[in-house]
């Protein structure tokens, strides 16, 4: 029998489902059916995007589950050139319009742009939580002097009742970012893993392999069974039934210590999604 979903502490507040279901590019029926099958299988943390292109198919999914609504975490995202306050605030409406929902979990900044000042930006974000469209905001792909400085300039504009609740970036067995997860940790910000098995890559590690030998579970379940035991969230994507209810069963696998610390010596900055963009440099 699958595990319930766990729910880890997105801030001093609220809480968030510690496995979600991505949707980085699924589109059309396969984005609907693969997100009706997760919800289907118990998954109750969905993960979209306005430059994902399928929030109505998202927003089909959820409504056509017949799960309330209050029972499911949804996440989308605000793309880096709309991160001005009016075309921020337009865009979300318009995100809730095509999800047909009254409000998101979390809202967050897809990536960093730094044309824009980051704490306009957040007095936006926090101007659509006291209207009640968005319960939580955060923050995606930004460097560690980059939430530092958000942080900074921010503190002023959000106040004692409001905080940044969440980071997603890139985490997996190769691309582990140690002082991005610890500093994100330190100022009381949940780590969201996007790409959790690395784009497949992952699951060829021979470390990884035999772990799911001696384990008798399969590969994606032993690094999302790390990932959840490092008390950081996982959102793994596919369209493929069997594999939704295989990621989904990573929740009944338990890892030992030295489990743990062998995929831990995997890291060698493998990052895999680094457009011309991004913070991280090549």
């Amino acid at each position: 029998m699958n595990k319930q979903v766990e729910k880890k502490k997105l801030n001093h507040r609220s809480k968030i489902p510690v496995l979600g279901f991505g949707t980085w590019k699924l589109k059309g029926t396969e984005c609907q059916n693969a997100v009706f099958n997760a919800l289907k299988v118990g998954y109750r943390h969905i993960d979209t995007a306005d430059a994902y292109k399928n929030h109505q198919e998202v927003g089909k999914a959820i409504n056509g589950s017949g799960i309330k609504r209050d029972e499911i975490f949804l996440t989308s995202k605000v793309w880096r050139t709309s991160l001005n306050p009016e075309d921020l605030k337009k865009d979300t409406k318009r995100f809730l319009d095509e999800l047909d929902t009254d409000y998101l979990d979390l809202l967050l900044v897809h990536w960093p742009n730094d044309d824009v000042p980051i704490s306009d930006t957040i007095g936006a974000m926090k101007e659509l939580k006291t209207e009640g469209l968005v319960n939580h905001i955060g923050v995606s792909n930004f460097t560690a002097l980059q939430l530092k400085i958000l942080l900074n300039s921010s503190q002023h504009i959000l106040g004692k009742d409001i905080s940044i609740a969440n980071h997603q970036f890139e985490f997996h067995p190769t691309l582990q970012q140690k002082e991005l997860v610890k500093f994100s940790h330190q100022n009381d910000i949940s780590v969201t893993a996007y790409s959790p098995l690395g784009h497949g890559q992952d699951l060829e590690i021979k470390k990884i392999k035999d772990i799911a030998g001696a384990r008798g579970c399969t590969e994606a379940q032993v690094i999302l069974a790390w990932i959840r035991q490092k008390g950081i969230i996982a959102i793994p994507r596919s369209s493929d039934p069997k594999h939704i209810q295989e990621n989904f069963e990573s929740l009944n696998v338990e890892l030992s210590d030295e489990d743990l610390g062998k995929i831990d010596t995997l890291d060698n900055n493998n990052r895999i999604v680094n457009p011309s963009f991004s913070p991280f440099g090549k």
